[in-house]
């Protein structure tokens, strides 16, 4: 559904195909982070979001002796402006963003429809779809995204193989409503691993009284009796009691650490699920997906009006593939490793932990793979910007909206040459921000500036008017304006 609110603020005229009839009523995803946060603000909704989620406060891991291994408060106002880990009821979200998705002229949502094949041509996309009463009927569109899910059927009719990056492993997952005793948790904490050896596990707490319990499937567990109530007390330690535990949703998933070998085929395009899925160490899937859309939606958008080379969207699997390979693969890593059953292992990783506390934190973030930036050569571009508080208490992205920007000072942008000044003046896709607290947070630099793309991925930082210059003709908006004679010679 994000990707259908996507390209609607894009100006792309588009049809979201559900085989779901409704929002679906179970959780799957309970997790994001402040990038999502930041990508339902430019959507217009974040503060609806906020209102039926909670800031993650804290993560812990413990092993099986209850000693806890490593603790970090979670609940802070990070660099993009928002909680950096949030948590929320995934129904709640999903009817505030399907609401917003059909509210652009040009988006249409058809619940209970299914595709059954597709076919290119000529430019274009004929997907065969079944309705709800059954009835077959092609659309033609320019392009398809696939955002249908790990067992894609767009992705098998394409013939896109995917690369295992870790073992699949089945768990337990259940979801509930816990009537508590008093103020307190039976398990301390927002977000714990249980590195038991005997049944590694996962705790969350979620919005109002719900939960969320984690379970690894041992070899030697019956998967009838495993689901029963009795059994949840059982092997949650009693955290899940029979009698105070109401459960909506208990299902036993294979979780799988996978990349798509290629996210486009012609004009269709594999995004969320379909494209990558990873185990929930690092609460990346649903974020990772929401990077995909973020990604492509704007440069869709230019293509569509013609404002930028189809080329264009070759950049979308370049820069995306890498980024999403990464949090796989550390993913993958963390699960060998957090959730082993060897009693030795988990000795020897509890040591290491308790030594080198800091390598149970969180890995950085990755740089975009290849695509439309100057990270090749300069590592301060590919990466997601900060977005600072401008001088009227409002967030930058309220000010700018889903745009590129040239963050820079005054005396930089003078020194440009008339000809991309008055580009820049008559640009509507462009903003132009001198605060100069502002400019200094995004470039990272005093007296540098920084171009920002619509996803708020950084295209490339100057130091120099020149630099600038050649940084600012890369937006396809500006350079269109531009006739050749007028372009500066790109830097090596």
């Amino acid at each position: 559904m994000s990707a259908l609110a996507g390209l609607g603020q894009a100006g792309v005229s588009a049809i979201c195909i559900d085989r779901e009839s409704s929002v679906w009523t179970q959780a799957r995803a309970v997790h994001f982070d402040g990038e999502t946060m930041r990508s339902l603000q430019t959507l217009g909704v974040a503060d609806e979001a906020m209102a039926i989620c909670n800031p993650m406060e804290s993560l812990r891991m413990e092993n099986e002796a209850r000693e806890t291994l490593f603790s970090y408060p979670t609940g802070i106002l990070g660099p993009q402006g928002w909680h950096e880990d949030v948590m929320f009821h995934q129904p709640d979200m999903e009817h505030l963003v399907r609401d917003k998705a059909i509210s652009y002229a040009g988006t249409e949502l058809r619940p209970g429809t299914t595709l059954t094949s597709f076919e290119q041509a000529d430019g274009v996309v004929r997907s065969t779809v079944r309705d709800a009463d059954g009835r077959t009927y092609v659309l033609t569109s320019r392009w398809l995204i696939a955002a249908d899910g790990a067992t894609s059927t767009v992705r098998r009719l394409a013939g896109i193989e995917t690369e295992k990056l870790g073992k699949d492993d089945p768990w337990l997952v259940v979801d509930g409503l816990l009537e508590r005793d008093g103020d307190t948790y039976p398990i301390d904490g927002d977000m714990v691993f249980l590195g038991h050896h005997s049944r590694p596990a996962l705790w969350v707490r979620l919005p109002g009284n719900r939960v969320r319990m984690e379970f690894k499937v041992m070899p030697d567990d019956d998967p009838t009796e495993i689901v029963t109530p009795r059994a949840l007390e059982r092997i949650s330690h009693g955290a899940l009691p029979e009698s105070r535990f109401t459960p909506d949703r208990i299902a036993i998933y294979t979780f799988r650490a996978r990349v798509a070998t290629r996210w486009r085929v012609g004009n269709v395009f594999l995004a969320g699920d379909a494209a990558h899925q990873a185990p929930p160490l690092f609460g990346q899937g649903l974020c990772a997906g929401m990077r995909d859309i973020a990604n492509l939606a704007w440069k869709i958008g230019l293509v569509a009006d013609g404002t930028a080379s189809p080329d264009l969207l070759d950049t979308y699997e370049s820069e995306r593939k890498p980024h999403a390979h990464y949090w796989v693969s550390q993913a993958a890593t963390m699960a060998e490793i957090l959730q082993t059953i060897d009693p030795n292992v988990a000795a020897h990783r509890d040591a290491h932990i308790r030594e080198n506390p800091l390598a149970s934190a969180p890995p950085p973030p990755p740089s975009l793979g290849p695509g439309l930036h100057i990270g090749d050569r300069d590592a301060r571009a590919g990466v997601l910007a900060p977005q600072p508080w401008l001088g009227d208490d409002r967030r930058l992205d309220d000010e700018v909206g889903p745009r590129f920007l040239v963050a820079a000072p005054t005396s930089m942008l003078e020194a440009l040459p008339s000809s991309i000044r008055r580009a820049l003046s008559e640009d509507p896709r462009t903003a132009v921000v001198t605060d100069p607290m502002a400019v200094t947070a995004l470039a990272g630099t005093e007296g540098a500036a920084a171009v920002l793309r619509p996803d708020r991925y950084v295209l490339g930082i100057a130091d120099t008017a020149d630099d600038l210059s050649s940084i600012v003709t890369m937006i396809p908006s500006v350079r269109l304006t531009l006739d050749d004679s007028t372009l500066p010679t790109p830097h090596s």
